[in-house]
């Protein structure tokens, strides 16, 4: 398994079930160096649909109670097992990554933390079991991304965001149903 991309790189790997194997690896780390409850980390992501083509970065969401309330020792405690809190503005949630390199250049892992079964918490789980779920859909999310992918001039932010729409539309299904 070669897990690694460029910051701005936009490239799609064959599913291998090797990532759900390298999460599991990552949990136990996470989970030992932290204390956390198990079910507070969970597999995220295109890495985490079967038979999805992905980035080759673990996604890994963690659940905690307060993200303004995370202490220097939490921080630690990630960086034990090679995490490292990136610069990234998104609201209700903190971004960190591992890398591949010394130069902190190749990241092969991110670490999403957020509210333990709040609304983003429970957008990222739906989105996973929605479309290891439903076939339709994830053939369609599957050409959506390889279409994205084989353009030339696409950087990693203009595939997000071109995403987005179809992203959206999947987790407004979850907002309809009954899990509010």
């Amino acid at each position: 398994m070669n897990l690694g991309m460029y910051k701005d790189e936009v490239k799609l790997v064959p599913y291998t079930a090797e990532w759900s194997e390298e999460f599991q690896r990552v949990k136990k780390q996470i989970l030992f160096s932290t204390g956390l409850e198990t079910g507070r980390v969970e597999h995220i992501g295109s890495t985490a649909i079967v038979d999805m083509p992905s980035k080759p970065i673990i996604d890994i969401v963690v659940g905690v109670e307060d993200i303004n309330a995370l202490d220097k020792d939490f921080f630690k405690a990630m960086h034990s097992v090679g995490f490292l809190r990136l610069r990234v503005e998104r609201p209700k949630e903190i971004v960190l990554a591992r890398f591949k390199d010394e130069l902190y250049e190749i990241k092969t892992h991110f670490v999403h933390l957020v509210k333990y079964k709040g609304e983003h918490w429970r957008n990222l789980i739906f989105f996973r079991d929605y479309l290891n779920i439903h076939e339709h859909e994830k053939k369609e999310y599957m050409v959506l991304k390889e279409e994205l992918s084989k353009r030339g001039n696409i950087n990693i932010n203009n595939y997000t965001n071109l995403k987005e729409s179809f992203v959206k539309s999947l987790i407004a299904k979850r907002r309809s149903s009954n899990d509010n």
